[in-house]
């Protein structure tokens, strides 16, 4: 009997040796396996703002080196690494250095550790912990800011799921204690803690016609106007020709934000194809409560919004109604897009002022480097100042 059960110890000691060591292979090939990259992004970016005494040149590197394990098992792991260092004169004023002769640039130099995460991935359900990205939609209320050098990331555990047997629907949920911005470690605005919720519920009824939900609660510590809670719900699809997105959302005051108003939010954009160009026109408004507080969106990657020149980061007490037209298409290989906007007050009906975008993005040597010119003037009526905006950026991957 003694020697059976010695014999039935040593048989389960065997087996948990047997897991944990097929564990700790798992994990070394996960490692192992995994793929590393380096992306180079050069960029130079020049603005002539009239209320700044001088016009702004910035020239600067991102070199970023990525490694994200082996896509294979059910353990997956990341780190990112960012460098962002500047050639040349610091003719700009980058929102560290004091240069405030200069027009903003917010692109300051400095190390940066971008992506630290862990995660596991069942069949119906996902969880990451760390320092990660956080993307949802069409990032207008919660994205990365990547047009920057440094990108913007988030401390979290990020939970989702899909009920099993029906994967037209997806659970979202972030728990947020850190927003990693895009000015740096060495800014006061560099990283902003808090207890922040990010939720949506994104349901897809048919092929072409997709529903979501969404709540942020956003209660910062030292941030505390930018303490909100918000809600509201999307509708994007393709009916026909006509590719349509429509957004409504409320805002309230939330944590300690001293500010008491609720506002809301509207936005609907149709966009058709004319032969190999695709056309677009839209309305977006930020409404305001009665010129007291308008409606904020603190965590969004704000330049594919309201014009690239970047003037309505935080949006102004009287809200903003953005009306807007546009064109993309491809000429070859050359990928071109204009935008023209047409900025108004929600309370007061201010004439803000209008905006022209224009870009081209194409492949040069080879299609190793993808090239970019971008260009943006701002004709100011009752707000801000007349601002010209060019960018010149070269990137590769390796």
């Amino acid at each position: 009997m003694k020697a059976r059960q010695l014999v039935k110890a040593v048989g389960v000691a065997l087996g948990c040796s047997a897991a944990a060591a097929s564990q700790a292979m798992d994990i070394k090939e996960a490692i192992t396996g995994g793929k590393y990259s380096v992306t180079l992004r050069y960029r130079a970016e020049y603005v002539d703002q009239d209320a700044a005494a001088k016009d702004a040149l910035a020239s600067t590197v991102l070199g970023r080196f990525t490694w994200n394990s082996s896509t294979d098992y059910a353990w997956q792991a990341g780190l990112e690494f960012d460098h962002v260092l500047r050639l040349g004169p610091e003719d700009y004023n980058n929102t560290i250095n004091g240069k405030t002769q200069y027009p903003v640039v917010a692109d300051p130099d400095g190390s940066d550790l971008n992506l630290a995460f862990l995660g596991y991935r069942g069949k119906t359900f996902q969880a990451t912990a760390g320092r990660q990205r956080i993307v949802h939609a069409n990032q207008r209320f919660v994205g990365g800011v990547a047009w920057r050098q440094n990108e913007q990331t988030y401390d979290s555990i990020r939970l989702t799921a899909t009920p099993i047997g029906d994967s037209s629907v997806k659970f979202d949920y972030s728990y947020v204690w850190r927003v990693n911005t895009i000015f740096g470690d060495n800014s006061p605005n560099g990283n902003r803690n808090g207890d922040l919720h990010l939720a949506t519920v994104n349901w897809q009824p048919a092929k072409d016609h997709a529903l979501s939900a969404f709540g942020y609660y956003l209660d910062f510590n030292r941030f505390d106007a930018l303490s909100t809670a918000t809600f509201g719900g999307e509708y994007s699809g393709t009916i026909g020709p006509v590719n349509l997105r429509a957004t409504i959302a409320t805002q309230s005051d939330a944590g300690d934000n001293p500010v008491d108003y609720s506002a809301m939010f509207y936005s609907a954009e149709l966009g058709f194809n004319v032969s190999k160009v695709k056309l677009v026109a839209g309305y977006e408004l930020l409404g305001s409560d009665d010129g007291v507080k308008a409606f904020q969106t603190p965590l969004a990657t704000l330049h594919l919004f309201q014009g690239w020149a970047d003037l309505f980061l935080n949006t102004p007490n009287a809200g903003i109604e953005d009306i807007y037209v546009g064109a993309e298409g491809k000429v070859g290989k050359v990928s071109l897009v204009a935008r023209l906007h047409d900025f108004n007050s929600d309370f007061g009906s201010t004439d803000y002022g209008q905006e022209i975008d224009l870009s081209a993005g194409f492949p040069i040597l080879g299609d190793k480097v993808q090239a970019l010119v971008k260009f943006a003037y701002y004709d100011a009526d009752a707000f801000a100042s007349d601002t010209t905006k060019v960018w010149v950026m070269l990137t590769t991957r390796f």
